[in-house]
């Protein structure tokens, strides 16, 4: 088959972007006789190096790149949206895989396609995700013009599954699910490593720390997170905790709170134990997770939770969310709080960081839960889904 696919989303620093370029690279050798006709502008493109015999790149000239233009309170130009649906309908695949309705644009007609819908939080939470009514309008048509197009809807968890037949009222026999897997880069780390990266970082020696890694969103409870941090820096008075924070502050086109996140430091004093790192490639990254004591993923919702299962991958254990696949994904390797609730999550914090023969055992069995999944898999379960929507 000529397998077309949206790379608009290759470049995106955050969850999309990841599942589109990991399957991308475990899909290609799975089906070594399809060709995949990759369908985005040049920052794409240059996201996604990598050089596999049965991928074409049709690069198309855009006004602006889709990872930035898809942004939480704007709405993509119509004349980019046109130029890829006809770069689309010239190549003339069978079949079109969109790996991220993020980034999604129409399709030339009668085009039989799979749509990713990673979860349903803009639909759940639109005032945490989406800044206004404009926004929540245009990415509302978005999603139905993506559904009534897909033959098929892809998505990354049961959990996810459930929720969009429940909230976008999606017949079950036509939602696909392909797991996601930690990158190759997260494993576990020896000590001088980890202490080599702490040092870089600037943190003192012998300091123990929690990391967050994502965006500043208001649905990830960030808030929370901070003002446990703050509690148990206090209660720890002579050897506080300290908090990394991973995951850009300006460069996310996703609705942000980092003033009040700021101000919630300073309130707190805690200024000086909370790091904002930044964006953090994952070479680097690894050893920041390996050596904390907990990664902490406390939002509203997730339809996977990718950081946290990277991380379970260093054998570091998660404090997460109950609203999200990670009480099966991880069962064993960690705490899963109920969202919104701040006891929980401070108590959940303060035990691994006070009990280290729990805090091992638990990374222990977060590192066996996560080197189970496999890129592999969820490509093989990708391109069933594609053969079903081509065959449909």
């Amino acid at each position: 088959m000529l397998i077309g696919v949206d790379a608009t989303c290759w470049a995106n620093i955050r969850g999309y972007g990841r599942f589109a370029r990991e399957l991308m690279r475990a899909m290609a050798p799975l089906a070594p006789s399809d060709t995949f006709a990759c369908f985005g502008d040049r920052r794409s493109f240059e996201a996604f190096p990598d050089a596999l015999p049965n991928v074409q790149r049709i690069e198309v000239a855009l006004d602006e790149s889709p990872t930035r233009a898809a942004a939480a309170a704007s709405s993509r130009s119509p004349r980019d949206l046109l130029r890829l649906t006809r770069a689309v309908a010239r190549v003339r695949p069978d079949v079109f895989f969109s790996p991220s309705v993020y980034t999604y644009f129409p399709l030339p007609p009668r085009l039989p396609a799979v749509v990713t819908i990673h979860d349903t939080i803009p639909e759940r939470f639109p005032h945490l995700t989406l800044p206004s009514l404009r926004a929540r309008l245009f990415w509302a048509l978005k999603v139905r013009v993506a559904l009534s197009q897909a033959r098929v809807v892809l998505t990354v968890s049961e959990y996810s599954a459930r929720s969009i037949a429940a909230v976008l009222r999606v017949d079950p026999g036509r939602i696909r699910v392909a797991v996601e897997a930690p990158a190759v880069a997260y494993r576990p780390c020896a000590p001088a490593e980890v202490s080599e990266a702490a040092r870089r970082l600037g943190l003192p020696p012998d300091a123990r720390w929690f990391a967050y890694v994502g965006g500043f969103n208001p649905h990830k409870r960030v808030d929370l997170i901070l003002r446990a941090h703050a509690s148990l820096s206090r209660a720890h008075g002579a050897d506080p905790p300290h908090l990394l924070l991973v995951g850009s502050r300006d460069a996310d086109v996703f609705h942000q709170e980092v003033g009040r996140l700021d101000a919630i430091v300073a309130r707190a004093g805690t200024g000086s134990l909370v790091h904002w790192c930044g964006f953090v490639p994952d070479d680097e990254l690894r050893p920041l997770l390996a050596g904390a004591v907990a990664s902490l993923l406390p939002s509203e919702a997730e339809g996977f939770g990718l950081p946290a299962v990277e991380a379970a991958a260093c054998a570091t254990p998660v404090i997460a969310t109950t609203e999200s696949p990670l009480p099966e994904l991880l069962a064993g390797g960690g705490i899963f709080v109920a969202p919104g609730d701040a006891s929980a999550l401070e108590q959940a914090m303060g035990a691994l960081l006070t009990d280290r023969a729990r805090r091992d055992a638990l990374g222990t069995a977060a590192h066996a839960r996560a080197t189970a999944l496999s890129w592999r898999e969820a490509a093989r379960a990708t391109l069933d889904a594609i053969q079903d929507a081509a065959s449909r």
